[in-house]
Parts: structure tokens; C-alpha cells; sequence
């Protein structure tokens, strides 16, 4: 496996605090490996990232509620997610992986949901094993619909465009992570945004705006990727939420201090009103969270 760089452990204090209940649409957990051991054929391992050292991020930068996701690293067994529910507090809630709905029984579906798990991610990354077949796919989904869940997306590395007919004729809530990965440098005609922007006019589509440091290809201050999220605040403002990654898996470069990164969604929505939408009433709305 390659060496992929921690989280910078002292996170500073943002310019400015977020508004109050602000929540992080999605943070990992990671270890310690001891206690949770990799899934066979985990396609990565991350330095350790403990439930303690995101909150001790969430706190620094004034966070209050947050969103646990399940990495594919774990695939369908959700222990490390489930403690750190546990631990952390009704202020937290979970996102499973999609592999559960395929490997897991009902009783287990039933223990994540009662701990706080309120939705699943999907990958259609081949590389990183955890594809589910059509069958098990439709499944799933119909489960979700069950459930009460929502749906959520992690991109291709080259975006959605190639995965999207799989779900874009879904019913349920489907949030897609990173923003659709669009090219910045390609601007408006770039295929992935205009698709994300196709979407947004369905009214059941939700979009994250995160991995702008990783999507900008002029690097910090990350002046590029501004404009792609503006394009999703301008279409669809009550369906935008925001998330720092931490601990920003796979990161082959040392990922930025996650101040920087609340500060560059300072700048995607400047209006104070539709800051504490994207922070506050969105998410709490998608996760039902008290708004």
C-alpha cells in the first residue's frame, strides 16, 4: 500500500467562528488498528484518526454536530463507527457504508439505525472493492426507502458522469459527495457540474461542497474551485451542505490545517444567511438533526 500523510494535529482557531449547531456533513474515523482491524483486500490504511482527535478538531474550530462516515476501509462492519457514536454524544450521527446492505441482517441495519445511522454511501470506484452488484444495489436502495435514509454518492476520481445513470432516476434523498469532482479548469462546460447542476433541478438531489483543496489545481487559497460552488448555491442553496473529510484519506500531499478549509467555505457563501443555511438548517434537515 502507498504512504498516505495524517491530519495536521493542531488545528487552529477559524478567522471567525461558524454559527451556532454547525454541522460536518462527514469525518472518518480511522483505528486504532489493533482495536479495528482492516477488512481483507481494504484497498488503503490511513494513519490513525481516533473519535477523540476529530473532536478535538470539531472543538477547535467551533464545531458542534457532525456526520461519522464509514470508510470502505471497514467495509460492512461499523464497530469503529457504532463506538465512536457511542462516545461522542447525540450531537453525532452515522453514515454507513453500502456493503452492509449486502453482507449485514436486518437486526444489524436495525442496530446502526438505532445508534444514529441515517444514511449509506455508495461507491462506484472499482479500485477500492466495494462496488455492489445491480442486484445488490437495488436491494439496498429499497431498503434505504425502508428505512427512512438517504442515499450518498462517492464520486469516480473523474466525477459522476460515467456512474450517474445507476441513480440519477432515484426517489430518495441522494446527496453527492465533493462537489460532482468537477475539472475547475474546464468552467462551466466542465461535463461533471453541468450534471450536478441537472440534478439540483430534480429537488431530491443534495450536493457537498468539500475536497476543495483536493479539486483546485491552482492549490491554496483554492481561488478556483470558488466559482463551482457558487454555481451550486445560486441553483439550489437549500440543498448545499458542507464537510471537512477529516481525516482526509488518501491524501498524498499533507492535507491542509481544517481551519483553512472552514475558511474557504467562508468564502463560497459570504452571505451570512446562506452560511448558517449550508452549516446549520441543511444538514439538520438531511440528517434530522433538531434545526
Amino acid at each position: 500500500m502507498p504512504t498516505y500523510l495524517p491530519f495536521d494535529p493542531n488545528p487552529r482557531r477559524p478567522v471567525k467562528a461558524p454559527p451556532p449547531k454547525t454541522i460536518d456533513s462527514q469525518f472518518h474515523v480511522l483505528g486504532p488498528i489493533d482495536k479495528y482491524p482492516e477488512r481483507p483486500g481494504a484497498a488503503y490504511r490511513m494513519p490513525t484518526a481516533t473519535w477523540e482527535a476529530a473532536l478535538r478538531m470539531h472543538k477547535a474550530l467551533g464545531i458542534e454536530r457532525g456526520i461519522i462516515v464509514q470508510t470502505t476501509t471497514y467495509g460492512a462492519d461499523h464497530a469503529v463507527v457504532l463506538d465512536a457514536l457511542a462516545a461522542m454524544g447525540p450531537n453525532y450521527r452515522g453514515c454507513a457504508n453500502a456493503l452492509v446492505f449486502a453482507e449485514a441482517s436486518d437486526s444489524y441495519l436495525g442496530k446502526l439505525h438505532d445508534a444514529g445511522v441515517r444514511g449509506a454511501r455508495f461507491s462506484f470506484r472499482q479500485e477500492l472493492g466495494a462496488v455492489l452488484s445491480d442486484a445488490d444495489f437495488a436491494r439496498a436502495i429499497a431498503r434505504i426507502r425502508e428505512l427512512g435514509w438517504y442515499v450518498k454518492i462517492q464520486p469516480e476520481k473523474d466525477g459522476i458522469v460515467s456512474s450517474v445513470a445507476k441513480y440519477e432516476n432515484l426517489d430518495v434523498p441522494v446527496l453527492i459527495d465533493h462537489m460532482a469532482r468537477p475539472d475547475p479548469e474546464a468552467g462551466k462546460n466542465d461535463p461533471n457540474l453541468r450534471k450536478m447542476l441537472e440534478l439540483l433541478k430534480k429537488g431530491n438531489f443534495w450536493v457537498m461542497l468539500s475536497l476543495g483543496e483536493k479539486t483546485s489545481k491552482a492549490g491554496a487559497p483554492y481561488d478556483d474551485v470558488i466559482p463551482i460552488a457558487r454555481a451550486y448555491t445560486e441553483a439550489a442553496i437549500d440543498r448545499c451542505v458542507w464537510a471537512s473529510d477529516w481525516p482526509h484519506p488518501v491524501s498524498v500531499k499533507q492535507p491542509p490545517n481544517d481551519a483553512d478549509l472552514l475558511e474557504l467555505m467562508y468564502r463560497y457563501a459570504p452571505d451570512q444567511a446562506e452560511l448558517e443555511k449550508i452549516l446549520v438548517h441543511n444538514p439538520a434537515k438531511l440528517f434530522g438533526f433538531p434545526d
